[in-house]
C-alpha cells in the first residue's frame, strides 16, 4: 500500500499516474512538472510505459530509464519546496516472466509501481496491443484474434488476475478498461453475467491483496467511461480499499483531467 497515501487529499490536486517523453507522453518531464506547480498540486507521479520484451513505440526502452531517473532526481531538486515528485512506471504484465513481480522491476529505484494489462495473446500466443482507441481495437479484433471479442475480453481479466496474484506492485491501472473497446464492439457485453462474475473476481483479489485502486479519468471527457465503472465504488469504499484519482496524463494541459468529477461521484458513492 502506497506509504503517502494519507497526505493525498480531494482539496489539493495531485496526480500518480503521468506519462513522459520517455514513453508516449507528450510534453516533456519538466513541462509537466511546471503546469503541476503551476495548478498547485501537493504530489506528481511521473510513470512512464516501462520497458517491455516485445516490440512496442509506446514503451519507454531499457536503455532510458537511467536518463529518467536521473531527470526525476533533477525535477525534485529543483522543485523540493513546491510539489512532491515521485518516480514510478506503469509496467506491463505479459506473464510470470514478465511483469512487476519480476526481478528486472523490482530493483529499479522506484517510489511505487502500476501494474496494467496493455496486450493479450492471440490464440497462437503472441501478445498484442488491445488498447488505444475502440477503432484500432475493432481492426485487431478482426486481424489478430479471429474476431472472438470474449476471448480477448476473458484473456484480459485472465491477465490481469495473473498480475494481482503474483503482486510486485502497488496501484492497478485502470483495472477495467478493456470495457471501453469492448463495449464498441458490443454495447451489451458489459451487462453480461460471465462479464460481471470476471470484474467481481479481479476485484475480490485486488482488495483481498491490499492493492491501490486508482479511479483513471483520461477517457471520461471523450467516452464517458471512468475505470473501474462507477457501479463498484461503493464496494471498493465498504470494503476500505485505498483508492487514487489520477488522469493518466500525456498532455500537459489533462494533468487534472475530470478529476472533479470523479472526486464528486465518489463521494457520493453509497
Amino acid at each position: 500500500m502506497l506509504n503517502f497515501y494519507r497526505e493525498l487529499s480531494p482539496a489539493k490536486p495531485y496526480n500518480l499516474h503521468g506519462h513522459t517523453q520517455f514513453c508516449d507522453g507528450r510534453n516533456t518531464m519538466l513541462e509537466f512538472a511546471e503546469a503541476a506547480v503551476e495548478a498547485g498540486f501537493s504530489h506528481y507521479g511521473f510513470s512512464p510505459h516501462s520497458p517491455i520484451c516485445v516490440p512496442s513505440p509506446c514503451n519507454m526502452p531499457k536503455e532510458s530509464v537511467g536518463e529518467y531517473l536521473d531527470e526525476i532526481y533533477r525535477l525534485r531538486e529543483k522543485y523540493q519546496e513546491k510539489i512532491r515528485i515521485y518516480a514510478s512506471m506503469e509496467i506491463d504484465y505479459l506473464g510470470p516472466d514478465w511483469g512487476p513481480a519480476t526481478d528486472y522491476f523490482q530493483h529499479i529505484p522506484l517510489d511505487y509501481r502500476i501494474g496494467s494489462v496493455h496486450f493479450v495473446p492471440t490464440q497462437e500466443g503472441t501478445p498484442v496491443d488491445i488498447d488505444g482507441s475502440p477503432e484500432r481495437f475493432a481492426l485487431r479484433l478482426d486481424e489478430c484474434f479471429r474476431g472472438d471479442l470474449r476471448y480477448v475480453v476473458e484473456k484480459f481479466f485472465e491477465q490481469s488476475i495473473m498480475m494481482v496474484e503474483n503482486g510486485g506492485f502497488d496501484i492497478i491501472g485502470h483495472l477495467d478498461k478493456i470495457a471501453l473497446n469492448a463495449s464498441h464492439v458490443d454495447p451489451e457485453i458489459t451487462s453480461t453475467g460471465w462479464y460481471k462474475s470476471l470484474l467481481d473476481e479481479l476485484i475480490d483479489k485486488t482488495v483481498d491483496q491490499k492493492i491501490t485502486v486508482e479511479i483513471n479519468t483520461k477517457h471520461f471527457a471523450k467516452y464517458g467511461f471512468f475505470f473501474p465503472t462507477p457501479a463498484v465504488w461503493p464496494e471498493l469504499k465498504n470494503r476500505g480499499a485505498q483508492i487514487v484519482i489520477n488522469s493518466d496524463a500525456h498532455y500537459t494541459d489533462l494533468i487534472n483531467a475530470s478529476r472533479a468529477e470523479a472526486i464528486a461521484l465518489l463521494a457520493d458513492a453509497r
